[in-house]
């Protein structure tokens, strides 16, 4: 059975460039500019970049980041904290949006 997700499209990721050169650059001088060493390390990005990954539920981008995370020199146990607080903040913000629930049910119940 194929996949929807192949592995393998992960390195054509720079095909994206191809009708719109421009454009592709610019995400690509933001993006590397994004992940250079500043206030926050490059292991604590490639952190939180994992955990970004797993909120949007990308494969590519996850298998990207648990790579790099290791690379980084973290630890599965830093790697599973990580997904956690993304996860928390995900549920967190599903959550959240009962009281928009709870609003108009109020509005409809008068």
């Amino acid at each position: 059975m194929s996949h929807y997700y192949d592995d393998h499209d992960l390195s054509r990721f720079g095909d994206m460039g191809r009708n719109a050169p421009d454009l592709w650059e610019k995400f690509n001088d933001w993006y590397q500019a994004t992940f250079q060493e500043g206030s926050l390390s490059g292991r604590e990005k490639a952190l939180i970049a994992l955990g970004v990954a797993h909120a949007l539920q990308c494969p590519y981008c996850i298998d990207a980041w648990s790579q790099e995370c290791l690379e980084k020199g973290s630890n599965l146990d830093q790697m599973t904290e990580a997904v956690h607080v993304a996860a928390a903040i995900r549920g967190g913000a599903a959550l959240v949006h009962g009281v928009q629930m709870r609003k108009r049910n109020a509005q409809l119940s008068m």
